[in-house]
């Protein structure tokens, strides 16, 4: 697991797979555009939904809830894993709020 400065996140999570691991109320209040959120207390039963053949590009509000996500998901036999160091809350690049 690799933990990417926003710097290195932007230039890989075009090509990636970008999952929003907060609840669904943290990801409707702004998101990174183009991320999917499967919450961490859902990632259990919806990890099957992200393919393990591509790279996954994990970030949560900080950096606890990916990490916890990536730790899962390297169990489950993924590999290429990446978390956002600072999490949303440092995130400066294009966001997508719900009206």
């Amino acid at each position: 697991m690799k933990h990417l400065t926003e710097e290195e996140f932007r230039g890989g999570y075009r090509k990636a797979q970008l999952i929003d691991v907060r609840e669904p109320n943290e990801f409707e209040g702004g998101h990174i555009l183009g991320a999917r959120n499967i919450p961490l207390s859902q990632l259990r039963q919806r990890y099957k939904e992200i393919r393990s053949d591509q790279p996954v590009y994990l970030y949560c509000q900080n950096t606890v809830r990916s990490g916890r996500a990536a730790q899962m998901l390297k169990r489950k036999g993924y590999g290429d894993l990446n978390c956002l160091k600072g999490g949303f809350k440092g995130w400066t690049g294009k966001i997508k709020k719900k009206n």
